[in-house]
Protein backbone atom coordinates (compact mmCIF):
# COMPACT_ATOMS: atom_id res chain seq x y z
CA UNK A 1 0.00 0.00 0.00
CA UNK A 2 1.52 3.49 -0.75
CA UNK A 3 1.81 5.88 1.79
CA UNK A 4 0.01 8.98 2.46
CA UNK A 5 0.78 11.93 0.58
CA UNK A 6 0.81 15.91 2.03
CA UNK A 7 1.59 19.33 0.42
CA UNK A 8 2.35 22.33 2.30
CA UNK A 9 1.25 26.06 2.04
CA UNK A 10 3.47 28.28 3.68
CA UNK A 11 1.91 31.84 4.33
CA UNK A 12 3.46 35.02 4.75
CA UNK A 13 4.62 38.20 2.81
CA UNK A 14 8.14 38.32 5.09
CA UNK A 15 8.51 34.97 3.53
CA UNK A 16 8.00 36.13 0.12
CA UNK A 17 10.35 39.46 0.43
CA UNK A 18 13.27 37.70 2.03
CA UNK A 19 13.02 39.32 5.17
CA UNK A 20 12.27 36.03 6.71
CA UNK A 21 13.80 32.83 5.94
CA UNK A 22 11.78 29.98 6.48
CA UNK A 23 12.74 26.98 8.42
CA UNK A 24 9.73 25.30 8.93
CA UNK A 25 9.45 23.43 5.32
CA UNK A 26 13.02 21.64 6.17
CA UNK A 27 11.25 20.62 9.39
CA UNK A 28 8.25 19.72 8.37
CA UNK A 29 9.43 17.09 5.54
CA UNK A 30 12.14 15.42 7.92
CA UNK A 31 9.09 14.90 9.83
CA UNK A 32 6.95 13.44 7.09
CA UNK A 33 9.98 11.67 5.90
CA UNK A 34 10.15 9.54 9.44
CA UNK A 35 6.53 9.45 9.39
CA UNK A 36 5.85 7.46 6.65
CA UNK A 37 4.15 10.30 4.43
CA UNK A 38 5.10 12.04 1.76
CA UNK A 39 5.57 15.52 1.05
CA UNK A 40 4.28 15.98 -2.94
CA UNK A 41 4.24 19.94 -3.34
CA UNK A 42 5.05 22.71 -1.16
CA UNK A 43 3.64 26.23 -2.44
CA UNK A 44 4.91 29.86 -0.97
CA UNK A 45 1.81 31.95 -0.95
CA UNK A 46 1.62 35.98 -0.03
CA UNK A 47 -1.28 37.03 3.15
CA UNK A 48 -4.11 37.12 0.47
CA UNK A 49 -7.38 35.69 0.98
CA UNK A 50 -8.11 34.51 -2.48
CA UNK A 51 -4.70 32.96 -2.54
CA UNK A 52 -5.01 30.97 0.38
CA UNK A 53 -8.68 30.11 -1.08
CA UNK A 54 -7.31 29.23 -4.37
CA UNK A 55 -4.20 26.81 -2.90
CA UNK A 56 -5.97 25.16 0.00
CA UNK A 57 -8.97 24.33 -2.41
CA UNK A 58 -6.93 23.10 -5.24
CA UNK A 59 -4.15 20.51 -2.81
CA UNK A 60 -6.43 19.23 -0.31
CA UNK A 61 -8.54 17.70 -3.42
CA UNK A 62 -4.87 15.74 -4.23
CA UNK A 63 -3.40 14.80 -1.60
CA UNK A 64 -4.24 13.19 1.93
CA UNK A 65 -2.83 15.90 3.73
CA UNK A 66 -2.35 20.01 3.73
CA UNK A 67 -0.28 21.50 6.09
CA UNK A 68 -0.19 25.30 6.44
CA UNK A 69 2.20 27.52 8.39
CA UNK A 70 1.46 31.41 9.24
CA UNK A 71 -1.16 34.26 9.28
CA UNK A 72 -2.60 32.55 12.69
CA UNK A 73 -1.90 35.50 14.76
CA UNK A 74 -3.20 38.87 16.42
CA UNK A 75 -2.58 41.11 13.85
CA UNK A 76 -4.42 42.84 10.76
CA UNK A 77 -2.60 40.53 8.39
CA UNK A 78 -3.49 37.24 9.92
CA UNK A 79 -6.06 35.96 7.72
CA UNK A 80 -5.47 32.27 7.52
CA UNK A 81 -8.11 31.07 9.95
CA UNK A 82 -10.56 33.31 7.90
CA UNK A 83 -9.70 31.76 4.50
CA UNK A 84 -9.38 28.70 4.98
CA UNK A 85 -13.18 28.66 6.36
CA UNK A 86 -14.20 30.39 3.54
CA UNK A 87 -12.50 27.52 1.20
CA UNK A 88 -14.81 25.13 3.26
CA UNK A 89 -17.85 27.55 2.60
CA UNK A 90 -17.70 27.64 6.72
CA UNK A 91 -18.48 30.33 9.20
CA UNK A 92 -15.50 31.54 11.55
CA UNK A 93 -16.02 32.85 15.03
CA UNK A 94 -14.85 33.11 18.87
CA UNK A 95 -14.73 29.31 19.81
CA UNK A 96 -15.53 29.14 24.30
CA UNK A 97 -13.25 26.75 24.01
CA UNK A 98 -10.21 28.72 21.96
CA UNK A 99 -11.23 31.52 24.41
CA UNK A 100 -11.08 29.69 27.45
CA UNK A 101 -7.40 28.46 26.86
CA UNK A 102 -6.31 32.14 25.93
CA UNK A 103 -7.60 33.51 28.86
CA UNK A 104 -5.78 31.01 31.16
CA UNK A 105 -2.36 31.23 29.36
CA UNK A 106 -2.82 35.27 29.73
CA UNK A 107 -4.28 34.92 33.38
CA UNK A 108 -0.79 33.06 34.44
CA UNK A 109 1.11 35.41 32.86
CA UNK A 110 -0.99 38.61 34.26
CA UNK A 111 -1.56 39.69 30.38
CA UNK A 112 -5.11 41.35 29.03
CA UNK A 113 -6.69 38.76 26.89
CA UNK A 114 -7.63 42.25 24.67
CA UNK A 115 -9.56 42.36 21.28
CA UNK A 116 -6.28 41.50 19.10
CA UNK A 117 -5.44 38.30 20.98
CA UNK A 118 -8.99 37.11 20.99
CA UNK A 119 -8.81 36.82 17.26
CA UNK A 120 -6.60 34.05 17.93
CA UNK A 121 -9.55 32.03 19.38
CA UNK A 122 -11.81 32.44 15.67
CA UNK A 123 -11.89 29.07 14.80
CA UNK A 124 -13.67 27.82 11.69
CA UNK A 125 -16.92 25.67 12.67
CA UNK A 126 -16.42 22.01 12.82
CA UNK A 127 -13.07 22.46 13.22
CA UNK A 128 -10.61 20.37 15.35
CA UNK A 129 -7.85 22.67 17.38
CA UNK A 130 -4.27 21.75 17.75
CA UNK A 131 -2.45 22.33 20.71
CA UNK A 132 0.03 24.99 21.26
CA UNK A 133 2.26 24.46 24.30
CA UNK A 134 4.51 27.65 23.56
CA UNK A 135 2.16 30.23 23.77
CA UNK A 136 -1.54 28.57 23.80
CA UNK A 137 -2.82 29.53 20.58
CA UNK A 138 -4.46 26.94 19.08
CA UNK A 139 -4.21 25.74 15.09
CA UNK A 140 -6.69 23.51 13.81
CA UNK A 141 -7.42 20.79 11.83
CA UNK A 142 -10.58 21.28 9.21
CA UNK A 143 -11.20 18.19 6.44
CA UNK A 144 -7.67 17.10 5.83
CA UNK A 145 -6.10 20.44 6.43
CA UNK A 146 -3.76 21.23 9.53
CA UNK A 147 -3.43 25.05 9.95
CA UNK A 148 -0.21 26.22 11.82
CA UNK A 149 1.77 28.93 12.99
CA UNK A 150 4.68 30.73 11.21
CA UNK A 151 6.85 31.37 14.12
CA UNK A 152 9.71 28.07 13.51
CA UNK A 153 9.09 26.86 17.77
CA UNK A 154 5.52 26.92 17.72
CA UNK A 155 5.21 25.20 14.53
CA UNK A 156 7.52 22.49 15.51
CA UNK A 157 5.52 22.01 18.78
CA UNK A 158 1.70 21.78 16.98
CA UNK A 159 3.28 19.49 14.25
CA UNK A 160 4.41 17.39 17.12
CA UNK A 161 1.01 17.39 18.69
CA UNK A 162 -0.68 16.39 15.60
CA UNK A 163 1.49 13.75 13.69
CA UNK A 164 0.77 11.44 16.49
CA UNK A 165 -2.72 11.41 15.39
CA UNK A 166 -2.12 10.84 11.52
CA UNK A 167 -1.91 7.11 9.93
CA UNK A 168 1.96 6.99 8.65
CA UNK A 169 3.38 4.59 6.55
CA UNK A 170 6.72 3.38 5.40
CA UNK A 171 9.51 5.52 6.80
CA UNK A 172 11.51 6.80 3.33
CA UNK A 173 14.64 5.39 3.63
CA UNK A 174 18.25 7.08 1.86
CA UNK A 175 21.13 6.51 1.09
CA UNK A 176 24.17 8.65 -1.30
CA UNK A 177 27.29 8.24 -3.23
CA UNK A 178 29.38 10.91 -4.19
CA UNK A 179 30.93 10.14 -7.34
CA UNK A 180 33.59 12.45 -9.10
CA UNK A 181 32.33 12.47 -12.57
CA UNK A 182 30.02 15.09 -14.37
CA UNK A 183 26.71 14.77 -15.02
CA UNK A 184 26.73 14.13 -18.46
CA UNK A 185 28.76 11.41 -18.33
CA UNK A 186 26.70 9.52 -16.03
CA UNK A 187 23.61 10.22 -16.87
CA UNK A 188 22.66 7.09 -19.65
CA UNK A 189 23.80 3.90 -16.81
CA UNK A 190 22.27 6.04 -13.92
CA UNK A 191 19.22 5.99 -16.16
CA UNK A 192 19.54 2.54 -16.81
CA UNK A 193 19.74 1.62 -13.20
CA UNK A 194 16.32 3.67 -12.46
CA UNK A 195 14.66 1.78 -15.26
CA UNK A 196 15.54 -1.33 -13.39
CA UNK A 197 14.50 0.23 -9.98
CA UNK A 198 11.21 1.98 -11.01
CA UNK A 199 9.84 1.76 -7.33
CA UNK A 200 12.74 3.83 -5.74
CA UNK A 201 13.62 7.60 -6.13
CA UNK A 202 17.34 7.82 -7.88
CA UNK A 203 18.73 11.50 -7.88
CA UNK A 204 21.43 13.27 -9.14
CA UNK A 205 22.83 16.38 -7.61
CA UNK A 206 25.90 18.40 -9.24
CA UNK A 207 28.92 20.03 -7.64
CA UNK A 208 32.04 21.61 -8.63
CA UNK A 209 34.67 21.23 -6.01
CA UNK A 210 38.08 22.79 -6.63
CA UNK A 211 37.32 22.84 -10.55
CA UNK A 212 36.31 19.53 -10.82
CA UNK A 213 32.67 18.59 -11.97
CA UNK A 214 30.94 15.90 -9.60
CA UNK A 215 27.68 14.36 -8.31
CA UNK A 216 25.71 13.37 -5.66
CA UNK A 217 23.84 10.33 -5.93
CA UNK A 218 20.67 9.81 -3.76
CA UNK A 219 18.60 6.56 -3.55
CA UNK A 220 15.08 6.48 -1.91
CA UNK A 221 12.81 4.60 -0.98
CA UNK A 222 10.58 2.48 1.43
CA UNK A 223 12.07 -1.37 0.89
CA UNK A 224 15.52 -1.40 2.81
CA UNK A 225 16.77 -4.45 0.62
CA UNK A 226 15.89 -2.59 -2.63
CA UNK A 227 17.76 0.16 -1.74
CA UNK A 228 20.45 -1.71 -0.63
CA UNK A 229 20.23 -3.37 -4.30
CA UNK A 230 20.19 -0.60 -5.63
CA UNK A 231 23.20 1.04 -4.34
CA UNK A 232 25.43 -1.63 -4.43
CA UNK A 233 24.61 -1.58 -8.69
CA UNK A 234 25.42 1.87 -8.42
CA UNK A 235 28.98 1.23 -6.74
CA UNK A 236 29.84 -1.25 -9.65
CA UNK A 237 28.83 1.14 -12.18
CA UNK A 238 31.19 3.97 -10.77
CA UNK A 239 33.77 2.35 -8.38
CA UNK A 240 35.83 5.56 -8.34
CA UNK A 241 33.03 6.60 -6.22
CA UNK A 242 33.65 8.20 -2.95
CA UNK A 243 30.59 7.23 -0.22
CA UNK A 244 29.05 9.81 1.01
CA UNK A 245 29.44 10.43 4.83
Amino acid sequence: MPNPTAAMIVIGDEILSGRTRDSNMHFLANELTRTGIDLREVRFIADDRDAIITAVNALRQGVDHVFTSGGIGPTHDDITAEAIAAAFGLPIGVRDDAREILAAHYARSGTELNEARLRMARIPEGATLIDNPISAAPGFTLGNVHVMAGVPNIFQAMVASILPQLTGGQPLLSQSLRIPRGEGEIADPLGDLAARYPDLSIGSYPFVSNGAYGANIVIRGSDTARVEAAMLELAGIFPDHLRDA
